[in-house]
């Protein structure tokens, strides 16, 4: 599958967005204007103005409105909660080559706000998995106890956990434990 840098990169600032909820972390990982402003500046998303408590309102509502296109059960209902979010958002898609990056299209209208920006930029890079056929790399972690979500960009889709070194290891380890414990009981019975 093709995916353009710049497709690539709104889905790491898709999955970095969704995985800031409670629901997530346990606790809000934008709980106000000054984290919403660090993960701008950490997701080095372009052509902010300043923000505002609407701001951060509309990004809340926009997670919500994403995070459900993970759990949707066929491509057609993803579509539809895509199209709607991109439809909301005014898209105004143009070409630019702003920062030293080559030409690419923004899908946003210039200081649009925030959560028209990302509804129109994350929406667009959603579009474009749908779009290939491939739904199903947008994916849960399937550690019992982690709530992340990720795109699987594998050649093979045969990513498993949003981070192989904390919840693939984390279950890996138990599981030789556990095989350990087993074995151990085996000739003691």
């Amino acid at each position: 599958m093709l995916i353009t840098h710049d497709t690539e990169c709104a889905l790491s600032i898709l999955v970095e967005l969704l995985n800031t909820a409670p629901e997530v972390c346990g606790a809000e990982k934008l709980p106000d204007l000054a984290a919403l402003d660090a993960f701008v500046v950490g997701q080095e998303i372009s052509e902010i103005d300043s923000l505002t408590g609407d701001d951060l309102r509309q990004v809340h509502e926009l997670r919500t409105r994403l995070r459900e296109v993970f759990a949707t059960e066929s491509t057609e209902a993803a579509a539809e909660l895509v199209n709607s979010i991109v439809a909301a958002a005014g898209t105004t898609p143009r070409l630019t080559d702003h920062d030293g990056h080559d030409w690419h299209i923004h899908y946003f209208a210039p200081h649009a706000a925030l959560g028209d920006h990302l509804a129109a930029e994350l929406g667009m890079a959603l579009a474009f998995i749908l779009m290939a056929g491939e739904r199903e790399r947008l994916r849960r972690c399937e550690a019992p106890d982690c709530a992340r979500v990720f795109v699987d960009l594998s050649r093979n889709r045969s990513r498993r956990y949003c981070d192989s070194r904390t919840c693939g290891n984390r279950l890996h380890v138990a599981a030789y434990r556990a095989r350990q414990r087993s074995a151990e009981a085996v000739p003691s019975a």
